[in-house]
């Protein structure tokens, strides 16, 4: 019996909202959270946290981070 080794799924990406870094989807760095229905990914915990104290300015555009 083979096992495979990957997957065959194919992720999706998506972009931080606060750094704006492409994340892969089926394996976020800094998890995800939801926002008035949405889910949002990160690339590292830092950015999670930033997020879920101000979402708004983040989706805004009035905050961001550079990376």
């Amino acid at each position: 019996m083979k096992i495979p080794f990957l997957s065959n799924s194919k992720s999706e990406t998506a972009i931080d909202p606060v750094c704006g870094m492409s994340v892969d989807t089926g394996n976020p760095g800094g998890g995800a959270a939801t926002h008035e229905g949405n889910v949002y990914y990160f690339c590292g915990p830092g950015c999670k946290v930033a997020f879920e104290k101000d979402p708004e300015g983040y989706l805004s555009g009035e905050k961001s981070v550079e990376m």
